[in-house]
């Protein structure tokens, strides 16, 4: 399970995380948000997944926002949700301070190009938040 580092309380989200109706599902609430870019990092597209996981790349730019405010228990939940396919990294989003983004960890997953969140949001939005709701309660059900 990612660890967060104690230097940032701000994550980084460039996928499914961006959308207010995901962040329903899974927190009840859609935090602050600040609209962010993160040079030299892709959000990739994934093999047979529709969300995508950042990977470093020289010369590329993630477009994303900030989520702030975020409680330790909303942090824990999050941390369950991306699971061990991803790690909490601190990146640079031209704010002063870096935040935390979860980084994809298999590189053999990892497609070319750009994640597409419009066509995200087309094909897959209203499913996946069926599936996060359903997902959070399993959790919360599990005691967490």
């Amino acid at each position: 399970m990612p660890v967060r580092e104690a230097t940032s309380d701000g994550l980084f989200a460039y996928g499914t995380l961006q959308f207010p109706d995901v962040l329903q599902a899974l927190l009840r609430r859609a935090p602050k948000r600040e609209e962010a870019r993160a040079p030299g990092w892709r959000a990739a597209p994934l093999a047979d997944r529709p969300y995508p996981g950042l990977v470093r790349e020289p010369g590329a730019t993630a477009a994303g926002i900030v989520l702030s405010g975020l409680t330790s228990a909303e942090w824990a939940l999050l941390d369950a949700f991306e699971g061990e396919f991803y790690r909490l990294e601190l990146v640079d989003v031209g704010t002063g301070q870096p935040v935390q983004a979860y980084i994809w960890l298999s590189p053999e997953d990892v497609l070319a190009g750009t994640w597409d969140p419009h066509r995200f949001v087309q094909r897959e939005l209203a499913g996946y938040v069926s599936r996060c709701r359903r997902w959070r309660e399993y959790y919360v059900d599990a005691g967490s």
